[in-house]
């Protein structure tokens, strides 16, 4: 048997976990930039360095793929509300908690609303579709009414307040800024995407959603 030559290389195995995220972390950018109608499989392979038929081979086709972006980026926020053990806190500074980083993770990731307001014109066709997001939302809903329940107990908040209302609510007031930020701040004369008008928008959400909550 001959010795192997120092010029031959071994065949690379393929990582399955790096070249789903790699066409995770491509796809996103193109749904992002393009819509699911305007991506194209060919520009999300090509980003990620692949062969488009590793598209097919992970994830089945383009909705399939574009599905599990979406199921990405609510599993992120849902993460992240899961680091910030709102449980162990006293319950006004758990909701303020939850507001701040609420409105900060939308700041820093403006494709999360691009890809929400898209999967919304389409009629939530995805999300419809899928047997994760349900299941995702339902540990936060209930911290939530926990925090909402000892806040009661202790007299902090008055009784009453629906946990899915007010979580929609919290969302709503830091989406509707960010999602809007251009027209708002044309409409206003002035710049609502700079450092001093997020802080100030960030304060008003906080302190609006706590007095609601007041008895």
């Amino acid at each position: 048997m001959s010795a192997k030559r120092s010029g031959d290389t071994a065949p690379q195995r393929r990582d399955p976990v790096a070249t789903r995220k790699k066409l995770l972390t491509a796809a996103r950018l193109e749904f992002a930039r393009h819509g699911f109608a305007g991506a194209r499989v060919d520009e999300i392979a090509e980003r990620a360095g692949v062969n488009k038929q590793l598209v097919y081979h992970y994830f089945g086709d383009k909705d399939a793929l574009y599905l599990a972006v979406l199921e990405w980026v609510y599993e992120d926020i849902r993460e992240q509300e899961r680091r910030l053990n709102l449980e162990g806190l006293p319950p006004d500074k758990a909701i303020r908690r939850l507001i701040e980083a609420s409105f900060d993770h939308l700041a820093a990731n403006p494709d999360f609303i691009v890809l929400l307001n898209d999967e919304n014109r389409g009629g939530a066709r995805h999300v419809r579709g899928s047997t994760r997001l349900e299941a995702m939302h339902s540990p936060l809903v209930k911290s939530v009414s926990h925090i909402l329940h000892e806040g009661v107990r202790s007299g902090l908040f008055r009784n009453g307040i629906d946990p899915v209302q007010l979580y929609i609510s919290i969302a709503g007031l830091s989406y509707f800024f960010f999602s809007n930020t251009p027209t708002l701040s044309a409409i206003f004369g002035k710049d609502l995407s700079s450092r001093t008008a997020r802080r100030a928008r960030r304060r008003h959400v906080v302190d609006l959603v706590l007095q609601s909550l007041r008895p």
